[in-house]
């Protein structure tokens, strides 16, 4: 992906597996961040839209059983391209600061990890649908919350989520894939230990976004 088109506000995303507490941290966050007297939004994927919701429900729906997996890209694109639109880039330009659960990051991770029906999404489809979902919205700062695949699994609720019931070994695959992805580019995106307690990782959280929120 590019770098982040130049905007007055400021774009932090909070990757993770289910379980890894992104909620938690990202309104301990927020709280923080509004506490220093900045106006912030706290978003989520998929979601944070109408369209978006719906969308959530559809994906996470045990009852819908598997898609195609271009089928599930495609899904999540759309509610990103609508979250960008409608909450994301209008924060930004007002000078605003986003928080959000997610990002095309989590596509790429978790897609690229399925072994699902039909042919797997290939890496370049899956980064050109996200290319054209974002149009430019990037964050500065990405953090991926690593938990440690035991330990995320173990936060895994005894009803999983369509996602979640794919169980550990793909759980496993998409947190290597997420490493690989946060390798790329260190500086933009990092990893930070999620293990401790949540005000032990909120205060990990703070010392990697500090230097654009405070």
């Amino acid at each position: 992906m590019r770098p982040p088109e130049p905007m007055p506000g400021v774009f932090v995303v909070l990757e993770g597996l289910d379980g890894a507490g992104k909620s938690t941290q990202a309104a301990r966050l927020c709280a923080r961040i509004a506490a220093r007297g900045r106006s912030v939004v706290h978003a989520r994927e998929p979601g944070g839209t109408a369209l978006g919701e719906r969308v959530r429900a559809l994906l996470l729906d045990p009852a819908l059983g598997e898609l195609a997996p271009m089928a599930e890209v495609l899904l999540y694109q759309a509610s990103r391209a609508q979250l960008v639109e409608e909450v994301i880039r209008p924060a930004l330009a007002a000078g605003r600061v986003v928080v959000c659960e997610r990002w095309h990051y989590a596509t790429e991770a978790y897609q690229l990890a399925y072994e699902g029906i039909g042919a797997r999404a290939d890496a370049r489809s899956v980064r050109q649908s996200s290319r054209l979902a974002v149009r430019g919205v990037e964050p500065q700062r990405a953090l991926f919350l690593d938990l440690g695949d035991a330990a995320a699994q173990a936060r895994v609720g005894a009803a999983p989520d369509r996602v979640e019931a794919r169980g550990p070994a793909y759980r496993a695959r998409v947190a290597r894939r997420y490493r690989e992805i946060f390798a790329r580019d260190p500086v933009r995106l990092r990893v930070v230990d999620a293990r401790g307690t949540p005000e032990e990782v909120e205060a990990r959280i703070w010392a990697e976004v500090a230097d654009l929120c405070a």
